[in-house]
């Protein structure tokens, strides 16, 4: 066999292995999407669950028979804070309708305070509910830190006003600083403090140097994250921005105006 014809033949065997090496990373990647998906929606319910207060470490079994019997979702027009029915709440993708100029706002300067650049026009907020009874609105925050988007959730009580807890589900701050915002003993900062002022003004505050208890503002104030100034002002941010009128602040007024 000559040279050439033994070149030949490797160069062909080495491209039949790839296109069947190929063929087969696409299949799997193709079979393997409705499980990622699906694995994504259980955890972003598994988070809205712990940050409700109803349960952490929840088998899959246990977050779906939760979201089906506690959890009701609904999608909000954030302009006029009006529900609108026409979009389904388990497949509307707040992220992907942000990222699309038909279906967002670009926002500048001063209104971009949570620094997203785009805020979608529709979104999804969770109800935990009891008997037909409200027990905690639970509405999406995300903003800029000092590496990443900080995605989370923000679950207030049925007056509108006081928090249940503060937690997020995706970022990429630096562990042992910006990461702390993961840290249960910050997140346990949270619950208790109001948001609002008598007027509806945001009044929640990320404080440097610690919060004093006797102070009168300190219902309101959370610590600093230590050695995390730039996260702790994105965290800041992004509760300015989604708890005012760029954000969900339409919604609230709106629920307030008919008793939540």
């Amino acid at each position: 066999m000559s040279n050439k014809e033994s070149t030949s033949r490797t160069l062909f065997v080495a491209l039949a292995v790839s296109l069947v090496a190929s063929v087969f990373v696409a299949g799997s990647a193709v079979a393997l999407k409705p499980v990622q998906i699906e694995n994504r929606l259980l955890d972003k319910q598994r988070s809205i669950l712990a940050i409700a207060g109803l349960g952490d470490d929840l088998s899959s079994a246990e977050v779906k028979e939760l979201f089906k019997t506690r959890i009701k979702a609904r999608v909000v027009d954030l302009t006029t804070g009006e529900y609108n029915d026409s979009l389904d709440p388990v497949t509307f993708d707040p992220l992907k309708a942000a990222r699309d100029p038909k279906t967002s706002t670009a926002l500048k300067g001063s209104e971009d305070l949570a620094l997203i650049k785009r805020r979608e026009q529709f979104t999804t907020v969770y109800m935990v509910e009891q008997g037909g009874q409200l027990e905690s609105l639970i509405l999406p925050v995300r903003g800029y830190g000092l590496w990443s988007t900080l995605h989370g959730f923000l679950a207030v009580k049925p007056d509108l006003n006081t928090v249940v807890g503060l937690g997020f589900y995706q970022h990429a701050e630096t562990p042992g600083l910006g990461g702390e915002v993961d840290n249960p003993k910050w997140k346990g900062l949270w619950p208790g403090k109001t948001l609002f002022d008598d007027s509806g003004k945001p009044i929640i505050k990320i404080v440097k140097g610690g919060v004093d208890p006797a102070s009168p503002e300190a219902g309101h104030q959370v610590d600093a994250l230590a050695g995390a100034t730039l996260t702790s002002n994105g965290v800041d941010r992004l509760m300015q921005f989604w708890l005012g009128e760029q954000g969900f602040g339409p919604y609230l007024a709106k629920l307030r105006q008919q008793g939540a």
